[in-house]
């Protein structure tokens, strides 16, 4: 049987050979729900719902339900037990990545690769960031600081002053470039913890 620690370093090598550039957070908060991985690519966040062997299927409906509202794109990695019914539990557009056990390793291999899940969440996506990656973004755009202003209006206000594309990128790169070696005055609500891949 296998568990979620013996998925882990493996899917994120797999993943790693899929993709020219990716970096890995673990165990993000969103919603009501916690993504097991968040992979960031050039491009695109995607969220990672892993169900071992150990795990059962009862609460993914609520899960299924955050991850469409925060990541462009989700996969769900599977253990093996569960490979002949996990189509019938995630939307068609959700990516599923099957885990065997093999030898002392584990064999991966993608059953149904990941696509578009639906309405852009960007604007969401912006409250992922922290404080200082929002001014940051403010910074590189020109946009006013507004120092004294609340959390939720800042990311108003960036999401409406940045064009689309622009802001993308620049939240894309700043997930790249986040620092954990810097002091944080506040902590983020809803905080990242990852490896970077170049």
């Amino acid at each position: 049987m296998l568990y979620d620690a013996d998925i882990r370093d493996g899917l994120c090598l797999y993943l790693e050979k899929q993709y020219e550039k990716v970096r890995f957070f673990d165990e993000l908060s969103m919603g009501r729900s916690r993504a097991d991985l968040v992979m960031v690519t050039e491009n695109d966040l995607c969220g990672i719902e892993i169900k071992s062997d150990a795990d059962s299927y009862a609460r993914l409906p609520r899960q299924i339900k955050d991850y469409n509202k925060y990541f462009d794109r989700n996969i769900i990695v599977i253990g093996s037990s569960h490979a002949a019914h996990a189509a019938d539990h995630v939307p068609e557009d959700w990516g599923i990545i099957v885990v065997n056990k093999e030898g002392g390793g584990i064999d991966l291999y993608e059953l149904r690769p990941p696509k578009p899940s639906g309405k852009p969440k960007l604007k969401r996506q912006l409250s992922l960031l922290w404080r200082r990656e929002l001014s940051h973004i403010q910074e590189k755009n020109g946009l006013y600081k507004y120092r004294a202003k609340s959390r939720p209006f800042i990311e108003k206000y960036i999401f409406e002053s940045v064009e689309v594309e622009k802001l993308k990128s620049d939240l894309i790169e700043e997930l790249f470039e986040r620092d954990y070696s810097l002091p944080i005055r506040k902590p983020a609500a809803n905080p990242f913890h990852g490896t970077r891949k170049q």
